[in-house]
């Protein structure tokens, strides 16, 4: 550990704590923010493990003042957070059961010929079920085996120096996929069906066919682009396997019929995916859902009390992302966000309509670094964003469509920044450093790619409705 890693995030942190808040904020929000601000760099020069600068930064918090000590443990309550930790467990499963060998074999032999085939294929599956979901954080229980399993097939593991060779390109198509299928389908996300309400109340109606309408021309551009673009960002060592998918079918004759524990884990698998895909219409929580497929798992005896002992890596995701959850919603809760957003609004007055649309969506965009949650940073932004940007002249369609989209495709700016990435974010293939340079530089294509291709073929659909 160098000292200097740590001297800078504790000097902007106190040097932001001293400074009096701006007028018209809570003192609280803005001492939040500087211990937030302060753990986020913190975590960028890892001068800690994640793990370890989340609990620092919440103990600070709470001792410092800056939170309450109700608002500080409300992450761990949440039941997102009880449905990642979950999730992971499930997740593990598929591989020690032996069906993620196989699920790898059949993804191989089909699509094997070469890395950037695997990615594909990631995302190609993704987008396919991502309707069925309402959630993208259980959507990622099932993303995440798939991609762990084509990772351990190609012989690529977080702790023996063999993460490089395809497993963290696979992590990061993961996050990646997720934050463009989320956008494609109005189903794909629990806020965008929210987001699609705000935008009602300035006359946009959006329905499950509008929005794929909307949606198709940029996504298709996003999903052909992206696993080039991190397979650009973080090139695998191993790039062609030629040989991979003749070996892939040998390997799978070897194995030959389905265990006892993959039928089972296969089956208790599919039962959650459809449980999940139909939780809005049943009325059932993916939580619960979760932890229904985990009992079942251990009362058949494919997971076992053993297995959860040796588990520490959940409980330790489970903790940062808690931690950190509870560190940003206090900054909304505080109304940091709030006021950030109404004054960088605020600055665009006198700019013509397309620049007020462009910077608006960026600035949405670049927000996301105080949040951990989409749905939490949609509800306290998107409002107050639209509302300026249509009194400024911007299409009411075109900015609504603009900032829903942002709202999917900033998911993979920070590890952070949605529940949906903590498994990947998790697996250990892929350093913290790693995952904000890369979610950076993806976020800032796929803003270039809705802006570019999107904001034509919006104003082409809904001409400059308002």
């Amino acid at each position: 550990m160098k000292p200097w890693r740590v001297a800078v995030p504790l000097a902007l942190g106190l040097a932001l704590w001293l400074v009096p808040a701006p007028e018209g904020l809570d003192p609280r929000a803005w001492h939040a923010f500087a211990v937030f601000a302060a753990a986020i760099l913190a975590i960028l020069l890892e001068a800690f493990p994640i793990l370890v600068v989340a609990i620092l930064a919440l103990a600070i918090a709470v001792l410092s003042g800056a939170l309450t000590a109700e608002d500080a443990y409300q992450g761990f309550s949440r039941s997102v957070i009880l449905l990642i930790m979950v999730a992971f467990l499930v997740a593990r499963t598929v591989v020690t059961s032996g069906l993620g060998a196989r699920i790898g074999h059949l993804v191989v032999a089909r699509f094997g010929g070469s890395t950037l085939g695997l990615g594909y294929s990631v995302f190609l599956t993704d987008a396919l079920i991502a309707p069925g979901f309402p959630s993208n954080t259980a959507r990622s229980g099932v993303i995440y085996p798939l991609a762990l399993s084509l990772a351990l097939h190609g012989d690529s593991r977080p702790d023996d120096g063999s993460a490089g060779r395809m497993g963290k390109y696979l992590m990061l198509c993961g996050i990646t996929s997720l934050a463009v299928s989320s956008g494609l389908w109005l189903t794909a996300m629990a806020a965008n069906p929210v987001g699609a309400e705000f935008a009602r109340e300035h006359g946009v109606e959006i329905g499950f066919a509008s929005w794929l309408a909307t949606a198709i021309v940029p996504s298709l551009v996003a999903l052909a682009a992206m696993p080039w673009v991190v397979y650009r960002l973080a090139r695998p060592e191993i790039e062609r396997t030629p040989d991979a998918p003749q070996r892939a079918r040998e390997a799978l004759a070897r194995l030959g019929p389905l265990s006892r524990d993959e039928r089972t884990v296969a089956l208790i698998f599919v039962l959650m995916v459809l449980a999940w895909a139909t939780s809005s219409v049943l009325g059932l929580d993916n939580t619960a859902v979760a932890f229904l497929g985990l009992g079942l798992l251990m009362a058949t005896g494919v997971y076992t009390a053993d297995h959860l002992k040796s588990e520490g890596e959940a409980l330790g995701t489970f903790i940062w992302f808690a931690a950190l959850f509870a560190l940003a919603s206090a900054l909304d809760r505080y109304g940091f966000t709030t006021f950030a957003g109404h004054q960088l609004a605020a600055a665009l007055a006198g700019l013509p309509w397309p620049a007020v649309y462009a910077l608006l969506v960026a600035l949405y965009v670049v927000l996301h670094y105080l949040f951990v949650s989409q749905t939490a940073h949609l509800m306290a932004l998107l409002p107050v964003f639209l509302e300026v940007g249509v009194d400024r002249g911007v299409p009411a369609a075109l900015l609504a469509f603009g900032l829903l989209f942002a709202s999917n495709y900033f998911s993979g700016l920070t590890p952070q920044a949605s529940s949906a990435n903590v498994l990947f974010a998790a697996s250990g293939y892929v350093t913290q450093r790693e995952l904000y340079r890369v979610g950076a530089v993806s976020t800032a294509v796929l803003l270039a790619i809705f802006l570019i291709a999107g904001t034509p073929w919006i104003l082409l659909l809904w001409g400059a409705a308002r």
